[in-house]
Parts: structure tokens; C-alpha cells; sequence
């Protein structure tokens, strides 16, 4: 199922071929809402998304994962997954049989791994049971019709990250002359990780987005720890959340501003070598007006590319 020569590697999820060296496989429904009801069965997973220049590992709870078109929150000690129905092709639930470690995973219509959820709990692996299974092929079967998506030309915040959902955000980017939704500026790269430095100093609370095929996954709060390697990774422990971003496969980054709840709010988006949004740093919904304002200034004071 894994190509090992795609640019998402899936086998740097842990575990994803433990089923190679012995053990279970069993394919379960890939369609909403069977895959949102068997998310949230499961109390404490390691939920992990990204590929080789971003990656966001967290521990916690499923929130009820949402489609593209539908509303969006990141709450503190949940998972919050956001999905491109159309690009979720399989969901299957491996178990190791050397370990007994027991992984559900999502997979794209090309069988690349975009998402891996570690069940860390003897009670969750029990409850894998009660997951809804399919026949192969199943998935083809036609789903409910998706909810409408904003156009991101003249969209808000959430209409951003859902044209990012859908192709990495390769279209958007092509076309980001089109952009009325607000203003937009490259800055430079290595800034991303002084924003990180500064917000975990002062205690500044922020959001953070990572994108895999189809897949996106966010958390939200205090920047508790950052490191930075010689070879440029940068490391963030967030809430919940570790964040790790190659700062040296990030080929741009741009300061994008859109609609949100507290009204115009910049995000930092970056793209890997393709073209492809991998990560955005933001702010999330309501934050306070405080919050709001330090990290609008923090952004207006981002020296241009």
C-alpha cells in the first residue's frame, strides 16, 4: 500500500509496517460519519501528521473530526483533524504482533500513510473491535454529498486552509494574484523560528497547522519549549503537541492575512520544495483580544523576504 519513493514518506509514521513483520490488518470504513464515530471511540491515542518537513505528534482524545465546508475548532487536549473526504481513499487498523502495538491509519487515494493514530490504551485496543469494517473496494460506493467550500479568493481564514487541504494548496498558490481576501507577503524563512523563540519567552499563545495529502491537523496553546538543530530543524513542544518543521526543505514562507473571529489575522505559511503548504502559524478562533493584538504586532514587525 506505501509508496516508499513519494515525497510524504509514510514510513516515517512509527510503527506503519509492523503489519509486514507479522500481525493484523483489518480495513474499516473510510467514509464520514463511520470514520468520525471510530475516531472518537478511542480515549488516548498518539495522533501523528506530516512528512518529511513538517510533522505534528499529540497525545489526547479524537474530536470529532470535520470535512472541508463544515465549521473548524482546536480545543485544548483534543485531536483536531480536518479531511478532504475525496482524498481519504482506505482506513485501516494494524496491529504489530510482536509488540501488540495497535495503529489506525489513513491512507490516500495514491496508498500513501497521511495520518496515524497510535491507540496508547490496553481499553482502546480492546475497543478496535467495535470499529465498523468494509469489503475491499467499498470505498468506491457514493458518499453523501460534501458540504460547499468558500471560494479562498475572497474567503476567510478557513477558507485558506481548506484550498490548502485540497492540493497542497498548489492552485491557490498559482492564482494567489487573485487573493482579495486580504493582503499577503514572502518573509523570510529563518524568521519562523525566532516567531517560535518569542511566543514560548513571552508566553504568547499560537496556533499551528500541519498538512499531509488530504489531511490536516492543528493544535493550539503555549509554546512550552523550542531547539533548533545545526542541520536547521526546529523543534516545538505546544500544548499537547510536538512540532517539529525542516527549515531547510522550507523553500518560502509568506505572511498571509485573512477574515477571523477577532477580524483581519495573519498566518505564516510554508511551502516545501513542490510548491506545497506544509505548515501554517496562526491564531485559531476566539483568543482574546489580547492575544489577538500581540500576535498581529509580532506579525506587522516580520521583515519582508
Amino acid at each position: 500500500m506505501a509508496d516508499h519513493n513519494n515525497p510524504y514518506r509514510p514510513c516515517a509514521f512509527e510503527g506503519c509496517c509492523g503489519a509486514r513483520r507479522g500481525g493484523s490488518v483489518r480495513l474499516i470504513d473510510a467514509r464520514m460519519p463511520e470514520l468520525a464515530r471510530c475516531l472518537t471511540l478511542f480515549q488516548y491515542v498518539q495522533a501523528v501528521t506530516g512528512g518529511p518537513v513538517a510533522r505534528i505528534d499529540q497525545a489526547g482524545s479524537y474530536a470529532q473530526p470535520s470535512l472541508r465546508g463544515e465549521a473548524f475548532a482546536v480545543r485544548p487536549g483534543s485531536i483536531a483533524l480536518r479531511l478532504d473526504g475525496d482524498g481519504i481513499d482506505t482506513a485501516v487498523v494494524a496491529r504489530d504482533a510482536d509488540t501488540g502495538a495497535v495503529a489506525l491509519r489513513l491512507l490516500d487515494v495514491a496508498g500513501r500513510t497521511v495520518h496515524q493514530g497510535r491507540l496508547l490504551s490496553e481499553g482502546d485496543r480492546l475497543l478496535v473491535g467495535l470499529a465498523p469494517t468494509v469489503n475491499a473496494g467499498a470505498r468506491a460506493a457514493v458518499a453523501s454529498a460534501p458540504p460547499e467550500v468558500p471560494a479562498w479568493e475572497t474567503g476567510d481564514q478557513l477558507a485558506q486552509l481548506d484550498a490548502v487541504l485540497a492540493d497542497g494548496g498548489a492552485a491557490r498558490r498559482a492564482a494567489f494574484h487573485r487573493y482579495r481576501g486580504g493582503e499577503h507577503r514572502a518573509i523570510e524563512i529563518d524568521v519562523v523560528a525566532s516567531v517560535l523563540d518569542h511566543v514560548c519567552s513571552v508566553g504568547l499563545p499560537i496556533g499551528v497547522a500541519v498538512f499531509a495529502p488530504a489531511v490536516m491537523q492543528a493544535c493550539a496553546g503555549r509554546v512550552h519549549v523550542t531547539d533548533r538543530t545545526v542541520g536547521g530543524r526546529v523543534f516545538a513542544a505546544l500544548a499537547e503537541s510536538s512540532v517539529e518543521i525542516d527549515l531547510a526543505a522550507v523553500r518560502a514562507c509568506r505572511l498571509v492575512r485573512s477574515a477571523a473571529a477577532h477580524g483581519p489575522t495573519s498566518a505564516l505559511e510554508l511551502d516545501d520544495e513542490g510548491g506545497r503548504c506544509v505548515a501554517v502559524v496562526t491564531q485559531f478562533g476566539m483568543v482574546g483580544e489580547d492575544v489577538h493584538g500581540a500576535w498581529e504586532d509580532l506579525a506587522a514587525s516580520l521583515p519582508d523576504a
